[in-house]
């Protein structure tokens, strides 16, 4: 036996082995349209094509397949240019009787064989996902069918001998066991917070009381996250009923808030909503109750298909992205003993999951609804769909001071950075939470420098009403760094005698966490639990896939692109260079660019050089010579010190003479501004609600002889998404993942989506596949925790 040490093999594994020669995929979207769809199918498409695979339209869904001709047609890179940003489903979606009936599963059956057609992405709902999975069961009986009628040959028969599926979920109700998201869900959102933030400023000019209705027949996600999002008075769901006297206690509700010298109230409720007894809600009756009982002006809204509409999201264009790949790859890997699977995301991780089993779990949530188990209904949705439920009642419900737990300790939230949007959002469910918990809560105004200036107040629950909605930072911000200052932030600490600290911000306030709990054995008045929130638009701290913030960041890049690319609509060809914020990270800039259908991104992580500049150019130059008349360059402000956006412009300008002229914008503080996308109100305020109750935690196992005392790594941490999971982590030990001098974590996990962005863009290159989705089982359900609101 050799004495020599073993190589080690590279264990990473690239799609390039992954080919879809002589095979034929087909694409249709079935059921209910959502937004998002086109980008999947725009995916698909594409990446099919990438691998040598010959794709194929199905339009008007199911329909389009039992009736064939023209409604199957091949795809081409070219035919799915463009349309990333419409909403809707441009190759047609149809409810389809003939494809329940055998005949019609069978006429469907000879369409496919005859093009040589044996993989399908199906993009719908739980119906349409169930139909393919039949379909497939069929597939070999249905062929046999074919032979037995002389339609089809033995040949063709044994070439199209099994039928591979793969799922994607669109349906903006987010009603499909599995996902924490489906395609088209955050779109519908945004629609419906557009309208609530709307709607609010008319309310509060006349004191107004509005009921909202939203989509939802069967699931509750759009009315819970909206009232979540907007910091509503009341939600009616399906999968909560409220208790029998719920008239009197809502009305009480509502004449308090206006008592709170709230001027208005907002009462969401999602058309599937019921009471215990199984009668339906309707937004007419709760008008006349409240008109009856409280005299206030009322006024009901229905939104109806303006969820449906409008262009997708940020979030579902990469999320349908994502998805459409991941189903390329999932169909190339297929064997003839695979079961159909369906891809979903569970937190920020796409995972595979066997169809039925989710279709099964989806259908048993409302067979508990109708047997009224509706606690079981909601742990079967899911952990996203249980924290947005815990979370809510913890906000929402005021209770009477007397029967709040007495803590008796002093929690301190605090700003630091630039603004986000989100971090009043984050704010106002610590404050909240804070004082369900039993604490007094104190605000520091100006971040660190308003700290050491002795600026901190007590802040109460009805002083942060209405902060969801609002944009920036209302507390007030600042970037000084509190390691000048440290004696006279230990003093401030002890005059207020605050025992524990919240910082929601950005990298400064990474580093001044650090710079407070490296300060702890000099001033022990640092000794107390402390939490960090990420909040920034650059999504550059260490220990979080996410931030507050940059989910609005990202919208804003992504909605100017669109106007700057529509701008030169019946132009003639025109390539637009645009320079996105983010410092030295590039996240903004790449997932703006996947978002937005960029041809090529320019970040530091990535180094390039004039070579790369110059086939960039000419791989524009050569798309431009085809039908595609728009091209879109993303580059990262700090990039390159000397590849300058202007350097980038003059360079595009002159080697596209005669074949494209350029334009270039500077995006700005726009990225910053405006009101939190649906997301980041959502994420900023469970994550701050999750922090708040680690404090509380945290204060309990350190109050020692009358005094809170702690100066362990693990009380100083950071909250961060990671993959599926929210962490708490010490800052302490995400020193070493941390490139301080460029302000950017070492390893950071959107760079993975790089290539696909190139791939989607026409380029070759290396796709590594070994950390792609596996199929996995389902988790059923868990045991009921004891503490649901732990569980966020």
């Amino acid at each position: 036996m050799s004495g020599a040490p073993p190589k080690r093999q590279d264990t990473r594994k690239f799609f390039e082995n992954l080919s879809g020669a002589g095979k034929c995929i087909a694409v249709l979207t079935s059921g209910g349209d959502a937004q998002g769809m086109n980008a999947a199918v725009r995916a698909v498409v594409r990446m099919g094509i990438y691998v040598g695979a010959k794709v194929y339209f199905i339009h008007e869904g199911y329909q389009g397949m039992v009736d064939g001709g023209h409604n199957i047609k091949e795809a081409t890179w070219e035919s799915v240019s463009s349309m990333l940003q419409v909403g809707g489903t441009v190759i047609g979606s149809a409810r389809c009787k003939d494809f329940r009936t055998h005949e019609g599963r069978l006429k469907a059956a000879q369409n496919l064989v005859q093009r040589g057609i044996t993989n399908l992405c199906v993009i719908g709902g739980d119906g349409s996902l169930t139909g393919a999975n039949l379909f497939r069961e069929e597939w070999s009986g249905l062929l046999e069918e074919l032979q037995t009628q002389g339609l089809i040959d033995n040949e063709a028969a044994l070439a199209n001998s099994v039928l591979h599926i793969v799922g994607m979920v669109g349906s903006i109700d987010n009603d499909f066991c599995g996902t924490d998201m489906t395609i088209g869900t955050d779109s519908a959102l945004h629609r419906i917070i557009e309208v609530i933030d709307a709607i609010m400023t008319t309310a509060q000019s006349h004191q107004r009381t509005f009921v909202l209705e939203v989509m939802g027949r069967h699931c509750g996600y759009l009315a819970l996250v909206s009232a979540l999002a907007c910091g509503a008075d009341w939600v009616f769901i399906p999968e909560m009923p409220p208790e029998d006297d719920w008239e009197d206690n809502m009305c009480q509700k509502l004449s308090e808030n206006r008592a709170d010298k709230k001027r208005l109230n907002i009462i969401i409720v999602a058309e599937g909503a019921i009471d215990s007894r199984n009668k339906a809600i309707t937004p007419d009756y709760i008008k006349d109750l409240v008109v009856r009982c409280l005299g206030f002006d009322t006024r009901v809204t229905i939104l109806g298909h303006v969820q449906r509409g409008g262009t997708p999201s940020a979030f579902d264009r990469i999320l349908a992205s994502r998805m459409g790949v991941e189903a390329v790859l999932a169909l190339l890997e297929a064997s003839a003993t695979t079961p159909a699977c369906v891809v979903s995301l569970v937190g920020n991780q796409a995972v595979r999951l066997p169809l039925m089993e989710c279709v099964l779990m989806t259908q048993e949530v409302q067979k508990a609804m109708d047997e009224k188990k509706f606690e079981e209904a909601v742990r079967l949705r899911g952990r996203s769909f249980e924290n947005n439920l815990s979370t809510y009642r913890l906000l929402s419900y005021r209770t009477p001071d007397s029967e709040l737990p007495v803590s008796s300790f002093n929690v301190a939230v605090l700003n630091v950075g630039a603004p986000a949007a989100g971090m009043n959002a984050a704010v106002r469910a610590a404050v909240r939470v804070g004082i369900t918990e039993g604490h007094k809560m104190f605000a520091i105004n100006d971040g660190f420098e308003g700290f050491y200036k002795g600026q901190i107040k007590e802040i109460k629950w009805g002083d942060v009403g209405g902060w969801t909605g609002q944009g920036g930072s209302l507390l007030g911000t600042k970037r000084t760094l509190p390691g000048k200052y440290l004696g006279k932030i230990a003093e401030q600490i002890k005059i207020h005698n605050i025992n524990a600290l919240l910082v929601i911000g950005g990298f400064e306030a990474y580093v001044g966490l650090l710079e407070l709990s490296e300060a702890r054995s000099k001033y022990s008045d640092l000794c107390i639990p402390m939490v960090m929130v990420p909040a920034t638009v650059s999504n550059n701290i260490p220990g979080s896939d996410l931030s507050i913030g940059s989910d609005t960041a990202l919208n804003a890049i992504t909605d100017t692109c669109d106007r700057i690319k529509q701008s030169a609509s019946g132009t003639k060809r025109r390539v637009f260079i645009i320079e996105t914020m983010g410092g030295y990270c590039g996240y903004l800039a790449t997932v703006g660019g996947l978002a937005s259908g960029a041809d090529t991104v320019y970040i530091y992580e990535e180094p390039f050089d004039i070579r790369d500049l110059q086939a960039n150019v000419e791989h524009l130059t050569q798309k431009m010579k085809t039908s595609i008349q728009r091209g879109l360059v993303l580059r990262n402000e700090n990039s390159n010190e000397n590849y300058t956006t202007d350097f980038i412009y003059q360079l595009y300008t002159e080697e596209g003479k005669g074949v494209f002229d350029c334009r270039k914008n500077i995006l700005g503080h726009m990225q910053q501004g405006g009101a939190p996308s649906p997301f980041d109100r959502n994420f900023g305020t469970k994550v701050a609600a999750k922090a708040v109750q680690w404090i509380s935690r945290t204060l309990k196992d350190s109050y020692k002889g009358g005094r809170v005392f702690t100066n362990s790594e693990d009380t100083a941490c950071l909250l961060g998404m990671r993959r599926r999971a929210m962490v708490f982590q010490p800052v302490s030990q995400l020193k070493d993942e941390t490139d301080f001098v460029h302000r950017i974590p070492k390893e950071q996990w959107w760079l993975k989506l790089r290539p696909l962005m190139k791939i989607l863009a026409k380029y070759k290159t290396s796709y590594d596949v070994s950390d792609s989705a596996q199929l996995e089982p389902v988790t059923r359900v868990r045991p009921k925790e004891s503490k649901p609101s732990e569980n966020i």
